[in-house]
């Protein structure tokens, strides 16, 4: 099911999901970490699930806290330091050690695979200490309705595209983002679903977690706890 909802091209190593290695390697967090950081205890321990190169990684280690990162790219994982990393699709892990927050954001939960979907919370909630977190970054619902294609010239001289949107189904959003850095150029297409409050809480109880509130205003971060 993966190759029919991703698929990536562009220079360097490409993962199976279809994000470009090269081009991860050049974000940087924008207040991500804080805000994660505000919502755990001081040096909790966190299991990042789709770590990718780092980017949240490396300041939530500056925050002072223990991370387990976890990616299916080796290629990704080579990037980053100072943290416990293993190499692992999202579904398929098994640590014998539980976390005060597993964290799973970049939108990976709005997979359009449902199965898929169920396989990471099935994750999550098994590697969540009883007293710990899970915390989801989605889209706000209602960002799915009012997309449209876009393109942000950034100061450093970046470009980001948003093309080829379209509506396969009900809830279901397809499009391409198209990134540029000087003469490298790479695309990454996606089919994503709408979870809505009552789709995601229902999902949610399904794996023994429950919707405990949202760390900012538009319900983009999602805090779960074990049932």
């Amino acid at each position: 099911m993966t190759s029919r909802i991703y698929h990536g091209t562009g220079p360097g190593p490409i993962t199976p999901d279809g994000c470009a290695v090269d081009y991860y390697a050049t974000l940087t967090a924008g207040g991500e970490p804080e805000l994660i950081h505000a919502a755990v205890p001081p040096r909790a321990s966190i299991l990042e699930l789709g770590a990718g190169t780092g980017r949240i990684t490396h300041p939530l280690l500056e925050l002072g806290h223990e991370v387990v990162a976890v990616d299916e790219s080796p290629e990704m994982l080579a990037h980053i330091t100072g943290a416990e990393t293993v190499c692992s699709r999202i579904q398929t892990l098994a640590l014998p050690r539980t976390f005060d927050l597993v964290l799973l954001m970049s939108f990976v939960v709005e997979t359009a695979d449902d199965d898929l979907r169920a396989a990471f919370l099935r994750t999550c909630r098994r590697h969540v200490a009883d007293d710990g977190c899970v915390i989801l970054q989605r889209k706000p619902p209602e960002w799915y309705d009012t997309i449209q294609p876009f393109e942000r010239r950034a100061d450093d001289g970046r470009t980001v595209r948003m093309t080829d949107i379209g509506r396969p189904g009900p809830d279901l959003l397809e499009a391409t983002m198209e990134y540029v850095i000087g003469e490298r150029r790479w695309t990454h297409t996606f089919v994503s679903r709408r979870l809505d409050d009552d789709r995601l809480s229902r999902e949610l109880d399904q794996v023994g977690l429950t919707v405990s509130g949202f760390l900012d205003d538009d319900r983009g971060w999602v805090r779960a706890v074990p049932r």
